[in-house]
């Protein structure tokens, strides 16, 4: 057991954590660069059957959370899960951009966003 632990720290790994739900597996990995600074993986792994081929593969899907996103992302999911919750758009600080309106038939809204590959880059941008 030691020694797989020592094989995962030499490629980065640190820390995990599975969580099954449903028929998703959700994998949060801490993990670490070169530099020894700390970044999450998210995977979101399912199972899925290819019916050409007659067997189940598992389909992932990664998210890479850099140590200066930390505050922000987590800001933003406690935000989304307590709007879940209660029908609530928590309260924001001024300046920032409200991400629910009120539709004309009562009730709130998401407000759909049009990302372009662009935004998702910043001069900031290392990783």
């Amino acid at each position: 057991m030691e020694e797989n632990e020592n094989k995962d720290r030499e490629r980065g790994e640190i820390f995990s954590r599975a969580v099954r739900a449903g028929k998703r597996t959700y994998f949060f990995d801490v993990k670490a660069t070169v530099g020894e600074e700390h970044y999450i993986t998210i995977t979101e792994s399912k199972r899925r059957f290819n019916n050409e081929q007659g067997k189940f593969f598992y389909e992932k899907h990664k998210l890479f959370l850099y140590k200066e996103d930390f505050d922000k992302f987590s800001n933003g999911l406690s935000d989304v899960i307590e709007f879940i919750r209660t029908g609530k758009a928590p309260d924001r600080p001024e300046g920032e951009t409200e991400s629910v309106v009120e539709s004309e038939v009562g009730g709130l809204r998401p407000v759909p966003r049009t990302i372009e590959f662009e935004d998702l880059t910043s001069d900031s941008d290392h990783h």
